[in-house]
């Protein structure tokens, strides 16, 4: 079994994090992640100054696991200019969760301190060796290093392995290598270039657990790496924020004629939000009604490994077993 810092500090027996994905990431694909021992992510729902939603998943994530289990809380800075009014969220989610993760947003030390008053690991996500160092001297027990292999949306603009040498080799904090990843052989890669562990988004998209819309996943599993696309174009609702989805959403979606793509209604309270043309702040879940393939399809460049509907615990012990694989072939290359 794969034991490293990272599994050492958190208590999961396998180095592997699900991507908290916003809707997709529901507390019953977090709590099947952390069943099979990998750490699992819900994506902060809701109104974070009114966290009611917020509380209502995790207490759900907990009753259906007694794994580790944390949440991720998107606080760019267009959103939140002022952070104190996610303050009250993030104090509730430090008592109930393992991890508090946040990303697009320099580190602060504020808010890593409360999680830890809490009770709860800090993760933050970072797209560079600057935030890297931030997030380390902020006080962030991991961080999570973000290639532009990733899908959805990205913080830097250098692939995986290269900012993982410049990472590893400036903090002492454990690092999570992020973007691409959706097999062994990445997974094993990332791990011998100084990763402590994984975190997996794509891949878990077409879990049996996943909130992700059937047309959706259906995409996914016809696509390969060379499918995606790096862009600025779903600037709808969060602008400047580069992302990777399928070329073909983006086709689709240029080639709309009209604004309105469709409708959601993400928490089941009957009130339906429009879905413009190009618009780029939400997940394309099993509520969203309309023409899904002109949304916006998050995807990373580890979608070729996406062939099937799978349990979440398929998923883990496959990325597992064919990581060891892979491990113990590079090192029977050795010669003394």
């Amino acid at each position: 079994m794969l034991k490293t810092k990272f599994t050492e500090l958190t208590g999961c027996k396998v180095p592997i994090q699900l991507a908290g994905m916003g809707d997709i990431a529901t507390p019953q694909l977090a709590a099947a992640v952390a069943n099979a021992g990998a750490l699992g992510m819900i994506g902060a729902p809701g109104s974070y100054q009114s966290p009611v939603l917020i509380e209502k998943y995790l207490a759900e994530t907990r009753r259906l696991t007694k794994g580790i289990f944390g949440i991720n809380f998107i606080i760019a800075e267009y959103f939140f200019p002022d952070l104190s009014v996610v303050h009250n969220a993030v104090e509730m989610a430090s008592k109930m969760a393992n991890v508090v993760e946040f990303f697009y947003r320099k580190p602060d030390s504020s808010l890593v301190e409360l999680v830890h008053k809490g009770g709860a690991l800090v993760f933050w996500q970072v797209g560079s060796k600057e935030e890297a160092n931030a997030a380390a001297e902020a006080g962030c027990d991991v961080v999570v290093a973000q290639g532009i292999e990733a899908g959805g949306h990205i913080r830097g603009s250098l692939g995986l392995l290269s900012l993982l040498s410049e990472v590893v080799s400036s903090v002492d904090t454990p690092v999570l290598a992020a973007g691409g990843i959706g097999g062994g052989r990445a997974m094993a890669a990332a791990l011998t270039a100084g990763a402590s562990g994984v975190r997996v988004g794509t891949r878990f998209i077409s879990a049996q657990e996943s909130g992700a819309h059937p047309q959706y996943v259906q995409a996914l599993i016809n696509s390969e790496a060379k499918d995606t696309i790096f862009t600025e174009a779903f600037s709808g609702g969060w602008p400047n924020a580069p992302h990777r989805v399928l070329r073909s959403s983006l086709e689709e979606a240029q080639a709309f004629k009209g604004d309105l793509v469709g409708k959601r209604d993400p928490y089941n309270t009957g009130q339906w939000e429009d879905i413009h043309r190009l618009e780029g702040d939400f997940p394309i879940t099993k509520d969203v009604v309309g023409t899904i393939k002109a949304m916006p399809h998050w995807a990373g460049e580890g979608v070729g490994e996406v062939k099937g509907i799978q349990s979440a615990e398929d998923i883990v012990k496959e990325l597992v077993g064919d990581t060891e694989k892979m491990l113990r072939a590079s090192s029977s290359l050795l010669v003394s």
